[in-house]
Parts: C-alpha cells; sequence; structure tokens
C-alpha cells in the first residue's frame, strides 16, 4: 500500500466519482478525509468503512473551505471532485446558479489548492488532481456556466502546475466524458424539458451520442487514473489534461 501514512483530501467524495476515488485511496492505505452532503446515516457508515473523517464544508463559500483545510492539517493529496450542473440557455440562465456553479466547480480549486500548497512544498511532495470534463475541452449547448468552470479548472491546472514544476508536487486534472453518476442522471430531466426529448433519447442521442465507444466512463476507471497519478512513476506528469472520454474530443 504506497499511500501508508499521506493524508488524502477528496472533495464531493460522498457519492459519485469522488466515493470511487475516495476508496481506490484508501485501499492504498492513505488517511482520508471526505467531503461532501448527504444522509448522515450513511456518512456514518462510509466513514466507518474507510477509517475516514469527514467535512460537511459548503465549497461555495471560502470562509467554509478555509475552516475545512484548517481542521483537515496538511494533506499530501488533494482531489477537488465537487461540482453540481445546471442546465438552460443562456439568455434563460438564472444568474445565481451561474454564481453557484462557477464558485463549487472552478473558484473552490482554487482556494482548496492555495491552501493546501505551502504544507506540499515543505514536504517536497504532493499531488493535485482535479476532476475536470470533456466539457474542459469542447462545449456543448445549455451548459455554459459547467463548461466556463471546468475551462478554467484546465488553465488553473496548468498554471498550477508550472509554478510547482521544481517542488515535488504535480498538479493535473482528469477529463472524463459521462460518466453514470447521480450528477449525471439528476441533469436528465432539466435537458429533457430544454431539448424537448424524452429519457431514452437523452441518454442515446445527446450524452453516449458524443462518445464513440457508446459506453458510459465508470467512476472506478477515474479513480483507477487518480491513484496512477499519485504514484513516483506519474512524477513527470504534471499540467496535463487526461481525457477518459470514450474518444468524444478525439473527434
Amino acid at each position: 500500500m504506497f499511500l501508508t501514512g499521506k493524508t488524502a483530501l477528496v472533495t464531493g467524495s460522498t457519492s459519485g466519482i469522488g466515493l470511487a476515488i475516495a476508496r481506490a485511496l484508501a485501499a492504498e492505505g492513505a488517511n482520508l478525509i471526505l467531503n461532501g452532503f448527504g444522509d448522515p446515516a450513511e456518512i456514518d457508515r462510509l466513514k466507518q468503512e474507510l477509517g475516514a473523517r469527514h467535512s460537511g464544508a459548503d465549497l461555495t463559500r471560502p470562509d467554509a473551505i478555509e475552516e475545512m483545510m484548517a481542521e483537515a492539517g496538511p494533506v499530501d493529496i488533494l482531489v477537488n471532485n465537487a461540482g453540481m450542473q445546471h442546465v438552460a440557455p443562456v439568455d434563460q440562465f438564472p444568474a445565481d446558479k451561474w454564481d453557484l456553479i462557477i464558485a463549487l466547480n472552478l473558484s473552490a480549486v482554487f482556494h482548496t489548492s492555495r491552501l493546501a500548497l505551502p504544507a506540499m512544498k515543505a514536504k517536497g511532495w504532493g499531488r493535485i488532481i482535479n476532476t475536470a470534463s470533456a466539457h474542459s475541452l469542447v462545449a456543448s449547448p445549455n451548459k455554459s456556466a459547467y463548461v466556463a468552470a471546468k475551462h478554467g479548472v484546465a488553465g488553473f491546472t496548468k498554471t498550477a502546475a508550472l509554478e510547482t514544476a521544481t517542488s515535488g508536487v504535480t498538479v493535473n486534472c482528469i477529463s472524463p466524458g459521462y460518466v453514470w453518476t447521480p450528477l449525471v442522471e439528476n441533469q436528465i430531466p432539466d435537458t429533457m424539458k430544454a431539448r424537448g426529448l424524452t429519457r431514452e433519447q437523452v441518454m442515446n442521442d445527446v450524452l453516449l451520442a458524443a462518445q464513440p465507444t457508446k459506453q458510459f466512463v465508470t467512476a472506478d476507471q477515474v479513480a483507477a487514473l487518480a491513484v496512477f497519478l499519485c504514484r513516483d512513476e506519474a512524477s513527470a506528469i504534471t499540467g496535463a489534461n487526461l481525457s477518459m472520454d470514450g474518444g468524444w474530443t478525439a473527434q
């Protein structure tokens, strides 16, 4: 277990991709700090399963992020995974939804990273892994805030990687295509409404239409790549935007 003795904070890790990454890191011996909302009993179960701590910090609030990071103490691995989505045309996009998506999907990545980096640089070792998206490279209609945020995550990742290139810290992002998670499932009704489609049409003609493999990416596949990025063999990988999208962005 090559991560024994290292501490990993994974945001948005009470379900979906974040939980898969948390489980994969725990399997390699990492001490975990979970973050996210959910049923308290289920979160308690996850804490016991993974031997983890949990922070319920609202990552749309910088003050809550600062409190979470202070309570966490120095972290060796930071996985910025928390995210949300809203689907609507630009001229009908609620301003408050825009602000929330930018705050959670983009600004939180900055705030956690700026607070984690000093200890990583002092140790001479660290890993920051940001969950971006195929939408960090390409766009889709009705997702202006999400696409803007994920493009921002990709750019932020490159900048942070350049700044830390000689420090023993690597900063990368993983850009999955459509992964079958609650985030994807929950956006189907909005897409149905926005495009006037059935559920089946959204899944086959909108979501999987983008992926040449015609298969959803799995959360475990994303988690396996995140774990690899923590290995010493991945120390030359920094500033990378690693696509895992069934060929979507190759088109």
